[in-house]
């Protein structure tokens, strides 16, 4: 199965995750099929924290990827942000 997840990177105590379409049977920070954006849970005021290729997103859902529960919420988030 394909899914729709974070992958950790950063340094230590300083997260940042992509936002990586991979098989469900590869490792957290493996092995990916694409990168479908970022998120930057520790970005100063003023920078980008979180952004999400919608078009991409779309696009794996309709092939039958699933999210995870977190980037369920990011892109719920993304989508409320963008509304306003």
């Amino acid at each position: 199965m394909v899914v729709i997840r974070l992958a950790r990177g950063g340094a230590k105590k300083r997260p940042f995750y992509n936002m990586v379409v991979a098989d469900s049977r590869s490792p957290r920070d493996g092995r990916f099929i694409e990168r479908v954006g970022f998120y930057d849970p520790k970005a100063p005021e003023g920078r980008e924290a979180l952004r999400v290729d919608t078009g991409r997103l779309t696009y794996w859902q309709e092939k039958g990827a699933r999210l995870s529960p977190t980037v369920a919420r990011l892109v719920k988030q993304h989508a409320r942000k963008a509304a306003s």
